[in-house]
């Protein structure tokens, strides 16, 4: 059963609309949800961007950057601070130790020195106002302290410190457990614990506590928020430990849940005035956007109405304004589908429609040009095959006759007949094996120029004094027939292969003294133009017709039809000079002059 377009644009539209409301009922949490996480990610992120100049502008201001971190919470409820190029809060003078160092076990540069300890990476600022027995005596100016912990840049972050050495791992002492934790996890990584210590070095110094500050007042709330101030830890170690690399990834965005509340982090690495690393790190909490959804669901009656009135006006516009030019679309295929593209379809509109349209006629237009290209390929293919069947035709024929000489040959010297003249046929057999070998020489030659594979290897040599060598060779079959050679050369240094080109210019002499009458001349000139040079060799002699003067290059072409031997050569020696001029790219050509035949060839001069 046929169900016609209308139908199926009814029944898909009813469909799709279905798929709309199941993908905004199933996907309300989903979508909804990311996008609140997206839309508060990129204020926050637009957000830090203010906040970083505002950093600049007050940097080296305690107060002032106090104020700016309050105001950035109130305005984005993010919470957000700065940090040095350690990872260590900048702005801690209310709540730090020093301590003198006395030794050091594998650091020496330690020894002796004073170093600074923020205590909010080893202890909350509650633990001074309550009774923790092993804190009072411990925490207190003129105490001995331990300290074991990761060395960077000649510098001790403590993991772990307590009155005693001999006991750092045992309970009740104080830890930066962040660091403690990160400890273990890249320990796990490596198989040889050697290799750890050589990466991440490690060391226990003890020394003498000098300096003890606690904040006192409002200053106390800046270190009340331990999960912040555990994801600075957090970031500190992996920064320590090489997981945060500043330099290749300066921005980064990461998450974080705690008691099944997610946070995003956010880090943005700059300079301060100074030129000093500088990390602004922020981290604002994504509450639940369950109760915005269901408020949503109260509107889903709504888009259900809207949806059903969009479903029943879609179906109207689509049976009665996208139908009917399918159904002209469909008509002008049907056409082109019976190879006739002599109808367009008429375009009324500037929508997918209309481009449907005008695509269907351009793909007529093609589709009408390849078929004629088709064609004439394929008519190039006829020709091409003809012209291999004259190929096999053209090198039987020339087969065919020195070996019925040589076989006429062996039959009379088998069967004794006129065995005085024994050396005559050895003799004629001879001179047949050598034409034999010549037109397979030209053969291998012309096919390997054929082949497309080919390079000429070009070198830059005299033109006239090659032309003069081979005309020296030549000078015996020039006088034997009695022919007037007349030079007219100029000293020219052409780029080119002077082998290839040497055959060339022997093929055209040998073939302009094979066509000239004997005591008439042969004239070799050379005429220089900007950039080329100009070889020309006319014969005095029976011109060419005209009809046979594009096709003399083809293989084993002859203006007689008859194809007679007696004219000598393999049939080839034009075909190749041809392929050798044009490896060149190289013009050349014939014309019939007033008492002759002029053949003539350019070759580049050398720069």
């Amino acid at each position: 059963m046929k169900i016609g377009i209308v139908s199926k644009l009814f029944l898909l539209t009813t469909a799709l609309c279905v798929l709309i409301l199941t993908i905004i009922f199933g996907g309300q949490a989903l979508f909804f949800k990311q996008f609140y996480v997206y839309q508060k990610e990129e204020d926050v992120k637009t957000a830090l961007q203010a906040y970083k100049q505002d950093y600049l502008k007050n940097a080296g201001d305690a107060q002032a950057m106090v104020r700016l971190e309050q105001d950035f919470y109130r305005k984005h409820s993010t919470w957000i601070t700065a940090l040095d190029a350690m990872g260590n809060l900048i702005y801690t003078d209310d709540f730090y130790m020093e301590v003198r160092l006395e030794r050091s076990t594998d650091t020496p540069v330690l020894s002796g020195k004073t170093m600074t300890i923020p205590l909010y990476s080893v202890m909350n600022v509650e633990e001074f106002s309550k009774d923790i027995p092993f804190l009072e005596p411990f925490i207190k100016e003129g105490q001995p302290i331990a300290m074991e912990g990761i060395i960077w840049k000649n510098r001790l972050f403590p993991q772990r410190m307590g009155p005693k050495a001999s006991n750092l791992r045992e309970e009740n002492q104080l830890e930066n457990q962040q660091l403690v934790k990160k400890e273990y996890e890249v320990v796990s990584r490596f198989e040889d614990a050697n290799k750890y210590r050589e990466k991440y070095p490690t060391d226990l110094v003890t020394g003498t506590i000098t300096k003890v500050e606690t904040p006192e007042g409002t200053g106390i709330s800046r270190y009340t928020n331990h999960l912040f101030l555990e994801r600075i830890k957090a970031f500190q170690a992996d920064l320590l430990y090489g997981d945060y690399d500043g330099d290749s990834n300066p921005n980064r965005i990461m998450n974080y849940e705690e008691n099944h509340v997610n946070y995003k982090i956010f880090v943005d690495r700059i300079e301060d005035p100074a030129g000093n690393p500088t990390y602004i790190f922020a981290m604002t909490s994504l509450q639940p956007v369950d109760e915005a959804a269901g408020v949503m669901q109260d509107y889903y009656v709504y888009i259900i109405i809207a949806t059903l009135l969009l479903v029943l006006l879609a179906s109207f516009y689509y049976s009665r304004g996208i139908a009917r030019p399918l159904l002209r679309i469909n008509h002008t295929t049907r056409k082109i589908a019976e190879l006739d593209f002599s109808e367009k379809i008429p375009i009324t509109t500037k929508d997918e429609i209309g481009d449907l349209s005008r695509n269907i006629n351009e793909l007529s237009d093609r589709l009408h040009s390849y078929i004629e290209q088709l064609q004439q390929d394929i008519e190039k293919e006829k020709q091409l095959e003809h012209t291999r069947k004259e190929f096999i035709s053209g090198v039987s024929h020339e087969l065919k006759t020195p070996l019925s000489v040589i076989q006429s040959c062996l039959s009379i010297l088998r069967d004794g007949v006129a065995s005085h003249k024994r050396d005559h046929y050895f003799a004629a057999m001879e001179n047949e094996v050598k034409k034999m070998d010549l037109l397979i020489v030209d053969m291998l030659d012309l096919a390997k120029y054929e082949s497309g594979t080919y390079k000429m290897k070009m070198d830059s040599f005299a033109i006239d004094a090659v032309i003069g060598q081979v005309c020296e060779k030549l000078a015996i079959e020039f006088e034997q027939k009695q022919l007037q050679l007349h030079l007219r050369l100029s000293p020219v240094v052409v780029v080119a292969n002077q082998h290839r080109i040497e055959q060339v210019i022997v093929n055209f002499l040998t073939n302009a003294i094979r066509h000239t009458p004997e005591r008439e001349s042969i004239y070799v000139s050379t005429v220089e133009e900007r950039d080329t040079v100009m070889i020309r060799i006319e014969n005095k002699g029976a011109s060419i017709p005209d009809e046979h003067l594009e096709k003399i290059w083809d293989r084993f072409y002859r203006a007689e039809p008859s194809r007679h031997r007696s004219t000598g050569g393999t049939g080839l020696g034009l075909a190749i000079c041809k392929k050798i001029l044009e490896l060149h790219g190289v013009s050349y050509g014939v014309t019939n002059t007033a008492d002759g035949v002029l053949f003539f060839f350019r070759l580049n001069k050398k720069v």
